[in-house]
Protein backbone atom coordinates (compact mmCIF):
# COMPACT_ATOMS: atom_id res chain seq x y z
CA UNK A 1 0.00 0.00 0.00
CA UNK A 2 1.20 3.61 -0.82
CA UNK A 3 0.98 6.35 2.27
CA UNK A 4 1.51 10.13 1.59
CA UNK A 5 2.93 12.28 3.91
CA UNK A 6 3.26 16.45 2.69
CA UNK A 7 5.96 18.20 5.04
CA UNK A 8 4.94 22.06 4.65
CA UNK A 9 7.28 24.77 5.07
CA UNK A 10 7.61 28.35 4.21
CA UNK A 11 9.73 27.83 1.39
CA UNK A 12 9.24 24.86 0.20
CA UNK A 13 7.08 21.72 0.75
CA UNK A 14 8.43 17.89 0.54
CA UNK A 15 6.18 15.08 -0.49
CA UNK A 16 7.20 11.79 0.43
CA UNK A 17 5.58 8.84 -0.80
CA UNK A 18 5.60 5.06 0.65
CA UNK A 19 4.93 1.98 -1.12
CA UNK A 20 4.75 -0.83 0.83
CA UNK A 21 6.92 0.24 3.98
CA UNK A 22 10.29 -0.38 1.59
CA UNK A 23 10.08 2.49 -0.90
CA UNK A 24 10.06 5.77 -1.00
CA UNK A 25 9.89 8.44 -3.05
CA UNK A 26 10.64 11.92 -2.16
CA UNK A 27 9.84 15.41 -3.90
CA UNK A 28 11.21 18.83 -2.79
CA UNK A 29 9.18 21.73 -4.74
CA UNK A 30 10.64 25.07 -4.02
CA UNK A 31 8.01 27.76 -3.67
CA UNK A 32 9.46 30.80 -2.43
CA UNK A 33 11.48 32.80 -5.32
CA UNK A 34 12.82 35.50 -2.40
CA UNK A 35 14.92 32.37 -0.93
CA UNK A 36 18.75 32.59 -0.23
CA UNK A 37 19.98 29.45 -2.09
CA UNK A 38 22.54 27.76 0.56
CA UNK A 39 19.80 28.26 3.54
CA UNK A 40 17.25 26.80 1.58
CA UNK A 41 19.63 24.17 0.35
CA UNK A 42 20.52 23.13 3.62
CA UNK A 43 16.92 23.16 4.61
CA UNK A 44 15.51 20.66 2.18
CA UNK A 45 18.53 18.24 2.38
CA UNK A 46 18.46 18.50 6.17
CA UNK A 47 14.85 17.25 5.89
CA UNK A 48 15.59 14.40 3.40
CA UNK A 49 18.30 13.07 5.96
CA UNK A 50 15.68 13.05 8.42
CA UNK A 51 13.55 11.33 6.68
CA UNK A 52 15.95 8.43 5.48
CA UNK A 53 17.68 8.22 9.35
CA UNK A 54 14.12 6.86 10.10
CA UNK A 55 12.84 5.00 7.49
CA UNK A 56 16.52 3.21 7.25
CA UNK A 57 16.31 3.86 3.09
CA UNK A 58 19.12 4.27 0.75
CA UNK A 59 18.98 6.80 -2.05
CA UNK A 60 19.11 5.18 -5.12
CA UNK A 61 18.07 7.97 -7.60
CA UNK A 62 18.21 11.39 -7.28
CA UNK A 63 17.91 14.42 -9.66
CA UNK A 64 17.78 17.97 -9.13
CA UNK A 65 16.14 20.81 -10.91
CA UNK A 66 17.64 24.42 -11.27
CA UNK A 67 19.58 27.12 -12.89
CA UNK A 68 23.37 26.48 -13.61
CA UNK A 69 23.91 29.68 -12.19
CA UNK A 70 23.57 28.02 -8.65
CA UNK A 71 24.37 24.68 -9.31
CA UNK A 72 27.62 24.59 -7.62
CA UNK A 73 26.27 26.79 -4.77
CA UNK A 74 23.23 23.50 -4.33
CA UNK A 75 25.63 20.68 -5.10
CA UNK A 76 28.04 21.48 -2.51
CA UNK A 77 25.56 22.87 0.15
CA UNK A 78 24.08 18.96 -0.57
CA UNK A 79 27.34 17.67 -0.08
CA UNK A 80 27.74 19.44 2.84
CA UNK A 81 24.42 18.13 4.26
CA UNK A 82 25.06 14.26 3.85
CA UNK A 83 28.10 14.45 5.06
CA UNK A 84 27.40 15.54 8.17
CA UNK A 85 24.17 13.53 8.73
CA UNK A 86 26.23 10.20 7.63
CA UNK A 87 24.68 10.06 4.31
CA UNK A 88 27.00 9.09 1.42
CA UNK A 89 27.64 12.35 -0.29
CA UNK A 90 29.32 10.26 -3.45
CA UNK A 91 26.33 9.00 -4.77
CA UNK A 92 25.45 9.85 -8.22
CA UNK A 93 22.94 12.31 -9.18
CA UNK A 94 21.75 14.54 -12.09
CA UNK A 95 21.57 18.12 -12.09
CA UNK A 96 19.30 19.25 -14.87
CA UNK A 97 19.00 23.31 -15.74
CA UNK A 98 15.20 23.75 -15.18
CA UNK A 99 14.13 26.98 -14.11
CA UNK A 100 11.73 27.86 -11.57
CA UNK A 101 8.59 30.01 -13.25
CA UNK A 102 9.79 32.65 -11.35
CA UNK A 103 13.55 33.07 -12.68
CA UNK A 104 16.84 32.22 -12.22
CA UNK A 105 17.19 30.00 -8.85
CA UNK A 106 16.68 26.07 -7.33
CA UNK A 107 13.13 24.64 -8.19
CA UNK A 108 13.46 21.00 -6.70
CA UNK A 109 14.46 17.89 -6.07
CA UNK A 110 12.98 14.03 -7.01
CA UNK A 111 14.92 11.69 -5.04
CA UNK A 112 14.07 7.83 -4.71
CA UNK A 113 15.19 5.47 -1.83
CA UNK A 114 14.92 1.83 -1.07
CA UNK A 115 14.99 -0.58 2.01
CA UNK A 116 15.86 -3.74 2.34
CA UNK A 117 16.02 -6.77 4.43
CA UNK A 118 19.70 -7.67 5.33
CA UNK A 119 18.76 -11.33 4.01
CA UNK A 120 18.27 -9.25 0.46
CA UNK A 121 21.61 -7.87 0.03
CA UNK A 122 23.27 -4.07 0.30
CA UNK A 123 22.11 -1.34 -2.53
CA UNK A 124 25.07 -0.96 -4.42
CA UNK A 125 26.95 1.49 -6.49
CA UNK A 126 27.59 1.25 -9.91
CA UNK A 127 30.92 3.01 -11.23
CA UNK A 128 32.21 3.44 -14.73
CA UNK A 129 35.76 4.38 -15.29
CA UNK A 130 36.11 4.80 -11.48
CA UNK A 131 33.34 7.39 -11.34
CA UNK A 132 29.80 7.00 -9.54
CA UNK A 133 27.11 6.47 -12.88
CA UNK A 134 24.32 4.37 -10.97
CA UNK A 135 22.59 2.09 -8.19
CA UNK A 136 21.38 -1.09 -8.43
CA UNK A 137 18.91 -3.28 -6.12
CA UNK A 138 17.61 -6.84 -5.42
CA UNK A 139 13.50 -7.00 -5.02
CA UNK A 140 11.10 -9.70 -5.79
CA UNK A 141 13.53 -12.26 -7.39
CA UNK A 142 15.10 -9.33 -10.12
CA UNK A 143 18.01 -7.28 -10.51
CA UNK A 144 17.03 -3.16 -10.45
CA UNK A 145 19.46 -0.59 -12.27
CA UNK A 146 19.37 3.36 -12.27
CA UNK A 147 21.87 4.36 -14.12
CA UNK A 148 22.61 8.58 -14.15
CA UNK A 149 23.61 11.49 -15.67
CA UNK A 150 25.06 9.02 -18.92
CA UNK A 151 26.54 11.29 -21.47
CA UNK A 152 28.59 10.98 -24.44
CA UNK A 153 30.94 14.29 -23.94
CA UNK A 154 34.39 13.86 -24.53
CA UNK A 155 36.91 16.24 -23.39
CA UNK A 156 39.67 14.39 -25.71
CA UNK A 157 40.06 17.64 -28.73
CA UNK A 158 40.85 14.54 -31.19
CA UNK A 159 37.00 13.11 -30.93
CA UNK A 160 34.55 14.97 -32.68
CA UNK A 161 31.90 16.45 -30.21
CA UNK A 162 29.17 16.98 -32.66
CA UNK A 163 25.43 16.42 -31.19
CA UNK A 164 25.02 13.08 -32.95
CA UNK A 165 28.41 11.83 -31.55
CA UNK A 166 27.73 12.94 -29.02
CA UNK A 167 24.21 10.86 -28.58
CA UNK A 168 25.88 7.76 -30.19
CA UNK A 169 28.53 7.60 -27.25
CA UNK A 170 25.62 7.71 -24.49
CA UNK A 171 24.03 5.36 -25.95
CA UNK A 172 26.51 3.12 -26.64
CA UNK A 173 27.82 3.80 -23.04
CA UNK A 174 24.64 3.14 -21.37
CA UNK A 175 24.43 -0.26 -23.21
CA UNK A 176 28.39 -1.10 -22.18
CA UNK A 177 27.49 -0.31 -17.92
CA UNK A 178 24.44 -2.32 -18.47
CA UNK A 179 26.62 -5.43 -20.02
CA UNK A 180 28.84 -4.85 -17.07
CA UNK A 181 25.81 -5.50 -14.59
CA UNK A 182 24.61 -8.45 -16.04
CA UNK A 183 21.69 -6.40 -18.82
CA UNK A 184 21.39 -5.08 -21.39
CA UNK A 185 19.73 -2.13 -23.15
CA UNK A 186 16.78 -4.38 -23.24
CA UNK A 187 15.95 -4.55 -20.21
CA UNK A 188 15.61 -0.86 -20.13
CA UNK A 189 11.99 0.38 -19.46
CA UNK A 190 12.34 3.93 -19.01
CA UNK A 191 14.98 6.94 -19.92
CA UNK A 192 14.40 10.29 -18.88
CA UNK A 193 17.05 12.53 -21.77
CA UNK A 194 17.41 15.99 -21.71
CA UNK A 195 19.02 17.84 -24.62
CA UNK A 196 20.11 21.28 -25.25
CA UNK A 197 18.25 23.32 -27.84
CA UNK A 198 15.72 21.07 -28.84
CA UNK A 199 13.98 22.73 -30.75
CA UNK A 200 17.22 22.97 -32.99
CA UNK A 201 17.72 19.58 -33.52
CA UNK A 202 15.41 16.91 -32.13
CA UNK A 203 14.80 15.14 -35.44
CA UNK A 204 18.36 14.55 -35.59
CA UNK A 205 17.96 13.27 -32.38
CA UNK A 206 15.03 10.95 -32.91
CA UNK A 207 17.43 9.51 -35.92
CA UNK A 208 20.48 8.75 -33.83
CA UNK A 209 18.18 6.96 -31.23
CA UNK A 210 16.86 4.79 -34.10
CA UNK A 211 19.78 3.77 -35.55
CA UNK A 212 21.04 2.61 -32.07
CA UNK A 213 17.66 0.75 -30.99
CA UNK A 214 17.77 -0.99 -34.17
CA UNK A 215 21.59 -1.97 -33.34
CA UNK A 216 20.31 -2.64 -29.92
CA UNK A 217 18.10 -5.60 -31.48
CA UNK A 218 14.67 -3.40 -30.20
CA UNK A 219 13.80 -1.89 -33.33
CA UNK A 220 12.95 -5.02 -36.15
CA UNK A 221 14.69 -4.33 -39.58
CA UNK A 222 11.01 -3.98 -41.80
CA UNK A 223 8.75 -2.32 -39.47
CA UNK A 224 5.45 -0.70 -40.23
CA UNK A 225 2.79 1.52 -38.72
CA UNK A 226 0.18 -1.62 -37.96
CA UNK A 227 3.09 -3.26 -35.27
CA UNK A 228 4.11 0.19 -33.86
CA UNK A 229 2.12 -0.53 -30.99
CA UNK A 230 3.51 -4.41 -30.30
CA UNK A 231 7.47 -3.09 -30.39
CA UNK A 232 9.07 -2.94 -27.07
CA UNK A 233 10.15 0.37 -26.61
CA UNK A 234 11.16 2.36 -23.20
CA UNK A 235 9.09 4.80 -22.13
CA UNK A 236 10.74 7.83 -21.84
CA UNK A 237 11.00 11.75 -21.53
CA UNK A 238 12.53 13.93 -24.81
CA UNK A 239 13.18 17.64 -23.47
CA UNK A 240 15.11 21.01 -23.01
CA UNK A 241 17.49 20.72 -20.19
CA UNK A 242 20.55 21.99 -20.49
CA UNK A 243 23.27 20.76 -18.16
CA UNK A 244 26.33 22.19 -16.09
CA UNK A 245 28.68 19.87 -18.21
CA UNK A 246 27.99 21.24 -21.51
CA UNK A 247 27.17 18.21 -23.25
CA UNK A 248 24.26 18.07 -26.02
CA UNK A 249 22.38 15.82 -23.34
CA UNK A 250 22.25 13.77 -20.61
CA UNK A 251 19.93 10.92 -19.32
CA UNK A 252 18.95 8.90 -16.96
CA UNK A 253 17.98 5.31 -17.71
CA UNK A 254 16.12 2.49 -15.67
CA UNK A 255 16.68 -0.95 -15.99
CA UNK A 256 14.97 -3.90 -14.53
CA UNK A 257 16.25 -7.95 -14.83
CA UNK A 258 13.83 -10.31 -13.52
CA UNK A 259 15.32 -13.72 -12.72
CA UNK A 260 13.92 -17.08 -14.32
CA UNK A 261 11.11 -17.71 -10.86
CA UNK A 262 10.85 -13.65 -10.58
CA UNK A 263 6.66 -13.07 -10.08
CA UNK A 264 7.66 -9.64 -12.15
CA UNK A 265 5.81 -9.17 -15.16
CA UNK A 266 6.86 -6.04 -17.25
CA UNK A 267 4.92 -4.35 -20.62
CA UNK A 268 4.62 -1.55 -22.19
CA UNK A 269 1.26 0.46 -21.70
CA UNK A 270 -0.21 1.32 -25.16
CA UNK A 271 -2.23 4.71 -25.53
CA UNK A 272 -5.61 4.85 -25.74
CA UNK A 273 -5.62 8.99 -26.75
CA UNK A 274 -2.37 8.53 -28.60
CA UNK A 275 -0.96 6.01 -30.86
CA UNK A 276 2.48 4.62 -30.71
CA UNK A 277 5.27 7.83 -31.12
CA UNK A 278 6.84 5.02 -33.24
CA UNK A 279 4.14 5.73 -36.35
CA UNK A 280 6.33 9.12 -36.18
CA UNK A 281 9.88 7.95 -35.64
CA UNK A 282 10.28 8.39 -32.33
CA UNK A 283 11.19 5.69 -30.58
CA UNK A 284 9.44 5.30 -27.04
CA UNK A 285 6.22 3.75 -25.73
CA UNK A 286 3.44 6.18 -24.11
CA UNK A 287 3.94 4.06 -20.85
CA UNK A 288 6.13 1.44 -19.18
CA UNK A 289 4.32 -1.09 -16.30
CA UNK A 290 6.34 -3.46 -13.60
CA UNK A 291 3.24 -5.45 -12.07
CA UNK A 292 4.74 -6.74 -8.75
CA UNK A 293 3.35 -9.03 -6.33
CA UNK A 294 2.68 -6.21 -3.44
CA UNK A 295 2.70 -2.81 -6.15
CA UNK A 296 2.32 -2.04 -9.66
CA UNK A 297 4.48 1.02 -11.25
CA UNK A 298 3.51 3.05 -13.87
CA UNK A 299 6.22 4.81 -15.86
CA UNK A 300 4.53 7.82 -17.77
CA UNK A 301 6.58 9.34 -20.82
CA UNK A 302 6.61 12.96 -21.16
CA UNK A 303 2.69 13.53 -22.38
CA UNK A 304 1.81 16.75 -24.19
CA UNK A 305 -1.50 17.91 -26.40
CA UNK A 306 -0.88 15.60 -29.38
CA UNK A 307 -4.26 13.67 -31.14
CA UNK A 308 -4.03 10.13 -32.75
CA UNK A 309 -1.99 11.07 -35.88
CA UNK A 310 0.90 12.58 -34.02
CA UNK A 311 -0.69 16.36 -34.73
CA UNK A 312 -0.33 18.91 -31.80
CA UNK A 313 -3.25 20.15 -30.47
CA UNK A 314 -4.58 23.89 -29.22
CA UNK A 315 -1.62 25.56 -30.74
CA UNK A 316 -1.33 28.85 -28.36
CA UNK A 317 -4.00 27.73 -25.71
CA UNK A 318 -2.15 26.83 -22.73
CA UNK A 319 -5.07 25.46 -21.03
CA UNK A 320 -6.63 23.35 -23.18
CA UNK A 321 -3.39 21.63 -23.69
CA UNK A 322 -2.94 21.20 -19.91
CA UNK A 323 -6.71 19.66 -20.33
CA UNK A 324 -5.77 17.66 -22.71
CA UNK A 325 -3.03 16.43 -21.24
CA UNK A 326 -4.07 15.01 -17.81
CA UNK A 327 -7.35 13.27 -20.75
CA UNK A 328 -4.56 11.45 -21.87
CA UNK A 329 -2.39 10.48 -18.58
CA UNK A 330 -5.32 9.46 -17.07
CA UNK A 331 -6.84 7.34 -20.02
CA UNK A 332 -3.28 5.75 -19.85
CA UNK A 333 -2.95 4.80 -16.18
CA UNK A 334 -6.64 3.69 -15.87
CA UNK A 335 -5.91 0.41 -18.23
CA UNK A 336 -3.24 -0.21 -15.26
CA UNK A 337 -6.75 0.68 -11.99
CA UNK A 338 -4.99 3.86 -11.45
CA UNK A 339 -6.11 7.55 -11.08
CA UNK A 340 -4.02 10.58 -12.03
CA UNK A 341 -4.37 10.71 -7.67
CA UNK A 342 -2.06 7.55 -8.08
CA UNK A 343 0.95 9.78 -9.14
CA UNK A 344 3.91 9.89 -7.09
CA UNK A 345 6.44 12.24 -9.05
CA UNK A 346 5.84 14.39 -11.56
CA UNK A 347 7.73 16.84 -13.89
CA UNK A 348 5.98 20.09 -15.34
CA UNK A 349 7.47 21.59 -17.63
CA UNK A 350 6.13 24.83 -18.69
CA UNK A 351 7.33 26.34 -22.35
CA UNK A 352 6.12 30.07 -20.73
CA UNK A 353 7.00 31.16 -16.74
CA UNK A 354 3.68 33.24 -17.34
CA UNK A 355 1.48 30.45 -17.45
CA UNK A 356 2.10 28.84 -14.08
CA UNK A 357 -0.98 30.12 -12.76
CA UNK A 358 -3.13 28.62 -15.44
CA UNK A 359 -1.51 25.38 -14.60
CA UNK A 360 -2.52 26.14 -11.12
CA UNK A 361 -5.76 26.63 -11.83
CA UNK A 362 -6.30 23.62 -13.69
CA UNK A 363 -5.00 20.83 -11.01
CA UNK A 364 -6.74 23.02 -8.79
CA UNK A 365 -10.05 21.80 -10.83
CA UNK A 366 -8.76 18.35 -10.76
CA UNK A 367 -7.80 17.97 -7.31
CA UNK A 368 -4.39 17.75 -7.74
CA UNK A 369 -2.87 20.55 -5.74
CA UNK A 370 -0.81 17.68 -3.54
CA UNK A 371 0.63 16.09 -6.28
CA UNK A 372 4.47 15.63 -5.91
CA UNK A 373 5.58 17.65 -8.91
CA UNK A 374 8.25 20.03 -9.56
CA UNK A 375 7.76 22.47 -12.06
CA UNK A 376 10.33 24.09 -14.46
CA UNK A 377 10.38 26.08 -17.80
CA UNK A 378 11.48 24.82 -20.31
CA UNK A 379 11.10 24.14 -24.51
CA UNK A 380 9.38 21.13 -25.43
CA UNK A 381 10.29 19.21 -28.53
CA UNK A 382 7.91 20.86 -31.02
CA UNK A 383 7.50 24.82 -31.21
CA UNK A 384 3.56 25.04 -30.81
CA UNK A 385 3.97 23.06 -27.32
CA UNK A 386 3.31 25.04 -24.66
CA UNK A 387 3.18 22.13 -21.52
CA UNK A 388 4.61 18.37 -20.94
CA UNK A 389 3.84 15.58 -17.90
CA UNK A 390 5.62 13.00 -17.29
CA UNK A 391 5.10 11.17 -14.38
CA UNK A 392 5.27 7.69 -12.16
CA UNK A 393 2.32 6.02 -10.50
CA UNK A 394 2.35 3.20 -8.19
CA UNK A 395 -0.86 1.38 -6.66
CA UNK A 396 -1.30 -1.87 -4.64
CA UNK A 397 -1.69 -5.06 -6.77
CA UNK A 398 -4.88 -6.80 -7.30
CA UNK A 399 -3.10 -9.51 -4.97
CA UNK A 400 -1.83 -7.26 -2.31
CA UNK A 401 -5.46 -6.07 -2.26
CA UNK A 402 -6.89 -9.54 -2.34
CA UNK A 403 -4.55 -10.67 0.42
CA UNK A 404 -5.04 -7.23 2.61
CA UNK A 405 -9.01 -8.17 2.73
CA UNK A 406 -8.39 -11.85 4.23
CA UNK A 407 -6.39 -10.43 6.92
CA UNK A 408 -9.09 -7.94 7.93
CA UNK A 409 -11.75 -11.21 7.52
Amino acid sequence: MSKRLIDQQNSFTIYTTFINGDQLFITASITDKNAEIIPLTRQIYSRITEILSKTNTEIVHERLFGSNSVQAAVINTRKQVLKENGVNEDLPLTYIQGEPCWGPGFAGVQLRAIRLEPAAGDVWTIYDQGLPCGRGWKRNGATFLMLQNMHGWQTNQTTPNTREAQMNRMFERTNRVLQEQGASYRNVIRTWIYLSDILDWYTDFNKVRNLKYSQFNLIPNSTNNHVAEKIYLPASTGIRGDNPLGSAGVMDVFAVVPENDSPLQIDHTAGVKQRSPFRYKSAFSRAMSIREPDNTHIFVSGTAAIDEQGKSLYPGDTRAQILKTLEVVEALISQEGAALKDIIEATVFLKRAEDLPIYEQVIKKYNLTDMPAVCVVADVCREELLFELDAAVAIPSPLSLQTEEIADD
